[in-house]
């Protein structure tokens, strides 16, 4: 029976690209149209965008999928499986970087169990007379140190393209950031031919109109999926506990041991080593700020449910 991924999910169908031998999505053919067996909806079980299943060829040249692989990571917004790796992308200028929509995404791919890379887009607009090439550098060095990954992409020269590409092998990834940053054009330039959609910054807004309706996996030639996503920026916390949110920010878990209390919040208590990082330097003023301003809106949100 052959194998293949789930790479989109649209009026009942799945379309499945078919798998090599060697397990390689075969992107020169065209996905295979098919239905799910009912045994799925009695079992409760949805395939998903992302899923490795195997597939029966029917008399029509449409398919059904027959089964189900166990599922490394599962997404609930957007509803996708095996995701491993999360592309964020943030622009330096047009739209202005916003930090503190990177910590949420953060906070949320720690959650998932993903891996996070950070792009940053537009390098091409960093004006060298003015302060934007030092805040570039310094938000840089901020999340390397804590130990994510950075990279400086622009999908008018190049800068970055290859090198990110080289990330992207034989992996899942979700593509996603603020609007307006340049995903659809990153992918364009990751994949000549791809023409996805674009749109222009509103002026007014200083935002870019959305232009992804649906979740799918656009394959690369290197045996990786991007998954250009609507959804994945409704943030709202509401799958992750107030006691979480602490392991969520990586350069904590080194002092958040060493605290006096356990369950200690990081906010208050005595004897907190967390807070005594912060005062030392150790920690940054913009990430812990973030830390507390979820934490509030966290509680906020448990009370009105």
């Amino acid at each position: 029976m052959p194998e293949g991924i789930i790479v989109k999910a649209l009026s009942g169908y799945y379309y499945v690209m078919p798998l090599l031998e060697n397990g390689v999505p075969s992107v020169e053919g065209s996905a295979v149209q098919c239905r799910a067996r009912g045994i799925f909806k009695k079992r409760g079980v949805s395939p998903l965008v992302g899923d490795r299943v195997s597939y029966m060829l029917t008399e029509n040249g449409e398919g059904t999928v027959d089964e189900i692989r166990e599922r490394e990571t599962e997404l609930i917004r957007p509803p996708v499986a095996n995701v491993s790796l999360a592309v964020l992308l943030f622009s330096v200028k047009e739209p202005d970087m916003n930090l503190n929509l990177l910590d949420k995404f953060l906070v949320h791919i720690e959650q998932a169990g993903l891996d996070a890379l950070i792009v940053l887009t537009k390098q091409d607009l960093v004006d060298p007379e003015k302060d934007t090439r030092d805040t570039v550098a310094e938000v840089k060095a901020l999340y390397e140190q804590i130990g994510y990954e950075v990279i400086s992409t622009s999908s008018r020269t190049g800068e970055g393209n290859e090198l990110l590409k080289e990330r992207l092998a034989g992996k899942i990834s979700v593509f996603s950031g603020q609007s307006g940053v340049g995903k659809s054009s990153m992918l364009n330039a990751l994949m000549p031919g791809l023409t996805l959609e674009t749109s222009e910054i509103s002026m007014r807004l200083g935002r870019g109109r959305h232009t992804t309706r649906h979740v799918e996996l656009i394959p690369l030639d290197n045996g990786g999926f991007v998954a250009d996503t609507p959804g994945f920026s409704q943030l709202d916390f509401l799958e992750i506990g107030v006691e979480e949110l602490s392991t969520c920010f990586r350069e904590f878990a080194q002092y958040a041991d060493q605290c006096k209390f356990r369950g200690c919040t990081h906010t208050h208590e005595p004897q907190c080593r967390v807070l005594a990082a912060k005062e030392e330097g150790l920690i940054s003023d913009s990430r812990y700020k973030h830390y507390e301003q979820f934490l509030t809106e966290m509680k906020d949100k448990k009370r009105r449910y």
